[in-house]
């Protein structure tokens, strides 16, 4: 990963250790030299999701974020390899994000199949607690996607868009049997999400605009827990039911 120029590594620690902010905070078009949107992917995994994305979309930058370097390296590689100049990767984590970009700087976040946190409120991303952090250097209205294979996560985060009143561009249950019309977006398929649709589960799919809030609702709904057991997850409860409790008015 060290060898990769356009992938940078920083632990917590390693930003703590630092008398100074992150070297490119702010000035993301100066790396990419040019001023396209930028657009990141977290929780990216492999990669597969930001490089398809750079090479359909070379009018704007892409950059993958994740904690677990072993498997970004294969996504570092292949961009690296077909010499993608609008690609780059930060291994670190995403609770301290906005470290990394200045105000307003990012157009669009993908949120690809995240883990869905059942029991764990504050951990999922797209909760109002990661919305606030977010809206520190997303522009306003900026595009928030989520695509996932679980019904918890689908529904925590329709529930959680209609509380704070975000506007809903596209919502489906069902996204490759919808009137959704991107063929290029649908054209994206990942290892698992083509083993999630093998096994006959649905895609969902959300897209809403981001717009700057002083104060978040934290919904409070009945969510019955997934009943699968996915790729790379634990297992979850088919019978269990929660009230998801997230604290509210979170600054």
């Amino acid at each position: 990963m060290e060898t990769f120029p356009h992938v940078f590594q920083f632990t917590f620690s390693t930003l703590q250790q630092q008398n100074e902010p992150f070297e490119l905070k702010g000035k993301w078009n100066h790396f990419f030299q040019n001023d396209h949107p930028v657009v990141l992917e977290l929780g990216c995994g492999r990669g597969e999701y930001t490089v398809a994305l750079a090479e359909l979309f070379p009018d704007k930058n892409f950059i993958g974020v994740d904690i677990k370097g072993a498997r970004m390296w294969a996504g570092a590689k292949e961009s690296f390899q077909k010499g993608l100049k609008n690609v780059a990767f930060i291994r670190t984590n995403i609770e301290i994000i906005p470290a990394f970009f200045g105000k307003e700087e990012i157009s669009e976040i993908w949120l690809t199949f995240p883990d869905p946190q059942m029991k764990k409120a504050g951990k999922r991303l797209t909760s109002t607690r990661f919305m606030g952090l977010y809206q520190q250097f997303v522009k306003p209205g900026g595009i928030i996607h989520l695509k996932t294979d679980s019904n918890f996560m689908f529904t925590y985060t329709s529930e959680m868009v209609k509380a704070n009143g975000y506007k809903v561009l596209f919502e489906n249950h069902d996204l490759y049997h919808s009137d959704f019309s991107d063929d290029k977006i649908l054209s994206i398929k990942t290892f698992y999400e083509q083993q999630w649709l093998d096994r006959g589960l649905t895609i969902k799919y959300i897209k809403f605009l981001l717009t700057p809030k002083e104060t978040f609702v934290e919904p409070e709904v009945d969510i019955e827990y997934d009943s699968y057991r996915s790729y790379n997850r634990s297992r979850r409860s088919v019978t269990e039911k929660r009230v998801c409790h997230c604290a509210p008015d979170l600054q």
